[in-house]
């Protein structure tokens, strides 16, 4: 009995810490007077929703799904070849390889994005749709580059060796077989690319301003501005995508992928 009721204490303790914080977002969405030291708003309604539906907040919706897109494809492209040829072929320096797409998540980003800003100014890419590309692959290529390795890695090589034994060149092998195979982790990939790119902050500020807005950019301009209503809007707006896509994330990361990490 003494454990049950430990058990249903600690699953509404973990309850309230996960959705405490969310209730305070919700809240605020829908006040429009709350001063203290009163518990509870006295005054609820739409008029922030109308605000941000009517202002900046769709276009910087829209900007933050379009370079989403645009970092995942491009990440796709260029990390899929590549960790097809770390997991399949005697690589030289391969460790080294694996270990510099970790570097930019070794440090702190803020130095690493200053510094990044600096050298997309000087080629004239800074405050451009292309700049915050760019910034935002520095970290994509990292979670691509890892996954899609340990994806190749886990399946079994002798499929490969028996599409090449009936005579299927390296090439048709990699379309017909191992591609094929990967596609679940290649769908983990991407929806890992995507939502990194669609919650970055840092880069996006520093490159990105003034001109290039996206749903974190605008959440901290309304959170420095102190519109709090509309800041708790943004945030449960770009929530959604997030915890939709981490639904789905969950169906396609396998665990023999995860355990592939170990053996890169």
């Amino acid at each position: 009995m003494w454990r049950t009721s430990l058990r249903m204490a600690g699953m509404v303790l973990v309850a309230f810490i996960t959705f405490a914080p969310l209730s305070s977002l919700v809240i605020w969405s829908f006040t429009q007077k709350w001063f203290w030291p009163h518990p509870f708003p006295q005054e609820i309604g739409l008029f922030y929703w109308t605000k941000v539906l009517e202002g900046d907040l769709l276009r910087a919706l829209q900007s933050g799904f379009l370079i989403a897109v645009i970092v995942t494809a491009l990440t796709l492209v260029l990390t899929v070849p590549l960790a097809y040829l770390l997991a399949r072929y005697p690589v030289p320096l391969k460790a080294v390889i694996l270990m510099v797409f970790l570097l930019p998540h070794a440090f702190p980003q803020l130095p690493v994005f200053v510094n990044s800003t600096t050298l997309l100014y000087r080629v004239n890419l800074a405050a451009k749709v292309s700049g915050v590309v760019l910034i935002h692959m520095v970290g994509a290529l990292v979670y691509a580059v890892w996954t899609m390795t340990a994806v190749f890695k886990s399946i079994p090589e002798n499929l490969e060796e028996a599409a090449m034994n009936l005579g299927a060149s390296r090439l048709k092998t990699f379309f017909t077989v191992a591609l094929p195979l990967a596609t679940p982790g290649i769908i983990a990939s991407t929806l890992l690319v995507f939502l990194y790119s669609l919650d970055e902050f840092t880069g996006t500020l520093l490159v990105g301003s003034p001109f290039i807005l996206t749903l974190p950019v605008y959440m901290y301009r309304t959170s420095v501005g102190y519109e709090l209503q509309v800041a708790s809007i943004a945030a449960l707006i770009l929530m959604l995508p997030g915890i939709l896509l981490l639904v789905v994330l969950e169906r396609y990361l396998k665990a023999e992928y995860l355990s592939m990490f170990g053996r890169l």
